[in-house]
């Protein structure tokens, strides 16, 4: 069974960046995306970034241009950084497996790491 392990959340100033990175343990096939996702209160939990084993990428709208996945194989981990950050990115941002559309996800959430952006 995955076990996911977020870190690198955290307070930032509009127009700040900060780096997610995720630690992953158990069996990931090498055919599983790995992506981002977060969930801000009141909302449903969305897609932000995911990526394949051989590296293609598929990012939401609006984090394009600004959020940047990568991913080590042998390592299981997989890495969000964030630039130009807005009052709406502020949520509970967490990782997990799944598909490269990010609509299904194969594991169990873990605790996420909380991002808010605020001056």
């Amino acid at each position: 069974q995955v076990q996911l392990v977020e870190s690198g959340g955290g307070l930032v100033q509009p127009g700040g960046s900060l780096r997610l990175s995720c630690a992953a343990s158990g069996k990931i096939y090498s055919e599983d995306a790995m992506g981002w996702y977060r969930q801000a209160p009141g909302k449903v939990r969305e897609m932000v970034a995911t990526i394949t084993s051989d590296g293609t990428t598929n990012y939401a709208d609006s984090v394009k241009g600004r959020f940047t996945i990568s991913r080590d194989n042998a390592k299981k981990t997989v890495v969000l950084e964030m630039n130009d950050l807005k009052p709406e990115d502020t949520a509970r941002y967490y990782c997990n497996t799944g598909t490269l559309s990010g609509t299904t996800v194969f594991a169990s959430w873990g605790r996420g790491t909380q991002v808010t952006v605020s001056s």
